[in-house]
């Protein structure tokens, strides 16, 4: 991995949506092409990537990152009515903002369901493809049931949230028992939100678990469809310890996109960039140097 330069530094800004919400991005000056944009999971901030996206800006490469709406330091809808048209806008208006000056697309890397949404976003003949490339995380037209139940379990759990921050640390220490440190008061105040009664709550918009989960199933057509259409290089990084991609999920993939590569990576479960994050950002450095 190359260190990160004592001199980096990333500008946080907002991003108006087409809707009137505000974006939280964040974003690390580069002069190498192509520029990265990250999306992240459903559940998850910007945050998730700051390894991989100050190591990649460490050499050179200009990133952004951004919450998603619902997520993070982004804004939050009154009516709590999100759809994936929104999710899909907000991507779209946040690769633009990134692309550079030379006009050359970014590349997206998308875990989950900002994998989703840049499978929607790349192949879906309502538009031009906005990316010159796509990375996805542990992501298929197609998932295991019982990997996403889990997930939405865990999500689902403490609607009163924590009295402190060692508590709620004790919660991800038992949704992610093969992580070996567990997280500081610093790692998680990104990830919390303090309620009027003083309560620790996650920092995702709860209405958002009816609304885009509902409709998720039924989105599997489009996608299929999206990503028979996608023109552009892609690569796929699945975690093998993985309960959301499997084998099966992953060769159907490859039949729908065969000009995709795929990398599974020993000792990942779905949260790749969180549980190998060197050979995680390790191979998406190989597949921009195959894009020069």
């Amino acid at each position: 991995m190359v260190a990160e330069p004592s001199t980096l530094r990333s500008t946080r800004a907002s991003l108006a949506t087409a809707d009137g919400l505000a974006l939280a991005t964040q974003h690390w000056r580069g002069e190498r092409e192509p520029a990265l944009v990250f999306a992240h999971g459903f559940g998850q901030t910007r945050h998730a990537w700051n390894g991989s996206a100050r190591t990649l800006a460490g050499q050179g490469y200009d990133t952004t990152t951004f919450d998603a709406r619902g997520h993070g330091e982004s804004g939050r809808l009154a009516n709590g009515d999100y759809h994936m048209e929104q999710f899909v806008a907000d991507l779209l208006a946040v690769t633009a903002h990134a692309t550079p000056a030379s006009g050359r697309k970014p590349v997206l890397v998308g875990a989950s369901m900002g994998g989703l949404l840049g499978m929607v976003a790349a192949g879906e003949p309502t538009h031009a493809c906005p990316f010159s490339a796509l990375i996805l995380v542990d992501i298929t037209p197609r998932w295991e049931t019982k990997g996403v139940e889990r997930i939405l379990g865990f999500m689902r759990a403490h609607p009163d949230g924590f009295a402190s921050y060692d508590e709620a640390a004790s919660a991800i220490e038992a949704y992610l028992p093969h992580r070996r440190e567990r997280k500081t008061e610093e790692q998680l105040k990104p990830l919390l939100r303090e309620g009027a009664d003083g309560r620790l709550r996650w920092h995702w918009d709860p209405a958002m678990l009816d609304g885009v989960i509902h409709e998720s199933e039924r989105y599997q057509p489009r996608l299929f469809a999206a990503a028979a259409n996608i023109q552009v290089p892609v690569l796929l990084l699945s975690g093998a310890r993985s309960d959301v991609v499997s084998n099966q999920t992953v060769d159907e993939f490859l039949r729908v996109v065969p000009h995709a590569h795929h990398v599974s990576l020993a000792d990942a479960t779905h949260m790749v960039a969180g549980d190998a994050n060197d050979a995680f950002t390790r191979e998406i450095a190989r597949f921009l140097e195959t894009l020069s």
